[in-house]
């Protein structure tokens, strides 16, 4: 059966995407770019292709499809800037099989402007086809939460704006057969900067409450009782919560250089939360030199390098960071991860505990990374040497806490 729609891109938003659409009965073409992230068991692939997916790798594939979404990866290149050459090559490929009247959709995390002065030209003179007359162009910001059991596609609502009104409709069209809720903007620009404020509203958020997780550290405070007190506010208040850094594949943006004014909260947002791992890594010494120990020669215990909690996704783990300025200090670094079975930092693997409690009795501190559901709190605590938590999960009192 040939395949109403192309996922191009199977990482961290494509995946998703992707499995969505076989659950609503779309023949769906999985079309892979490189190495990315996103995995499936065999179990999950074994469904997927029972239901309408099929893997491909050949580019002709791209020209029989109806619907083609770009869900390839944004990282940020060396200037701060997003590095589109993903984007540039995905474009390249499906151009040069675009057909009149296709739905060509893109939701991987660009700047306002992207899709209408990068990728529409790229397509145009790839194809020689002209968007909102020939075939229909839009931007979709992904809404993805990795782990999340109560939210996917079908109960998010999906933000559509199209380079015309008939781009809107046709993608509005596809996606309404995926989500409950399809929610028009007036265009591609203004639906990118969604994806742009949804971004940097976490971001800052995350900053904000590590600053007062310092802060409060400092002063002898329980940020995680503030936390818990606050959040009983029924308005004005949504409650985040501090940690070791920010991963994922959302990165927050402040447009420096690409608009007449930066977003300076956003930039001083980005310190903050870069910040965190170097002031984890201090907190690590202080606690070791107070209890006697150096931080050179000490053998230190790191649980869940993942950047969220029971997923096998590393992408943007600030536990690298911190695992490499331990390693810089003189430390002996193992970790545990029930879903990361090896882990390199500096092109060195990095010793990996296979006997979670001897291991912690064993180490002269344990860093708890990432709350696993797989992690009994109470019982490490207690073999725990020393305990520094950086996600407020272990009871009060059992250990040092960010």
């Amino acid at each position: 059966m040939p395949a109403d729609l192309a996922v191009i891109g199977l990482g961290q938003l494509g995946l998703p995407l992707a499995q969505a659409a076989v659950a609503a009965g779309i023949p769906t073409l999985g079309y892979r770019t490189g190495p990315e992230r996103g995995s499936l068991t065999p179990a999950e692939l074994r469904r997927m292709l029972a239901s309408g997916f099929r893997p491909g790798t050949s580019p002709a594939e791209l020209g029989r499809v109806r619907t083609a979404v770009i869900c390839v990866p944004v990282p940020m290149g060396a200037d701060g800037a997003p590095d589109l050459t993903q984007v540039e090559e995905a474009a390249r490929v499906l151009a040069a099989r675009l057909r009149p009247h296709t739905t060509v959709i893109l939701e991987s995390p660009v700047h306002p402007g992207t899709t209408e002065e990068f990728l529409r030209p790229l397509l145009e003179e790839g194809s020689g086809l002209r968007a909102g007359r020939d075939f229909h162009l839009a931007y979709s910001p992904a809404r993805v939460d990795p782990g999340n059991r109560d939210f996917g596609p079908a109960n998010i609502p999906k933000v559509i704006g199209g380079v015309t009104p008939a781009c809107t409709e046709s993608a509005a069209a596809f996606y309404g057969r995926l989500t409950d809720k399809v929610v028009r903007a007036r265009g591609p620009r203004e639906a990118e900067t969604v994806q742009l404020l949804e971004t940097n509203y976490r971001h800052v958020n995350i900053a904000l409450v590590n600053e007062m997780a310092v802060l409060c550290h400092d002063l002898g405070v329980d940020l995680w009782d503030v936390i818990r007190c606050a959040e009983t506010k029924p308005f004005g208040f949504q409650a985040f919560r501090p940690g070791p850094g920010v991963g994922g594949h959302a990165l927050a943006q402040d447009l420096s250089g690409q608009a007449p004014h930066s977003l300076r909260m956003v930039e001083l947002a980005q310190r903050v939360n870069h910040r965190m791992p170097q002031y984890i890594v201090q907190r690590a010494a202080t606690l070791l030199n107070e209890h006697g120990k150096s931080a050179r020669g000490a053998r230190v215990l790191l649980l869940g390098v993942t950047y969220k909690p029971d997923i096998a996704d590393q992408q943007g783990t600030p536990a690298e960071e911190i695992a490499r300025r331990l390693l810089q200090l003189g430390a002996h670094v193992s970790y545990h991860d029930p879903y990361v079975p090896a882990w390199s930092v500096l092109d060195r693997p990095v010793p990996r505990a296979d006997c979670l409690y001897e291991a912690t009795a064993d180490a002269d501190l344990t860093i708890l990374l990432q709350h696993h559901r797989t992690y009994d709190l109470q019982g490490l605590s207690v073999k725990a040497q020393l305990l520094l938590d950086t996600r407020g999960a272990t009871p009060t009192g059992a250990a040092h806490r960010l």
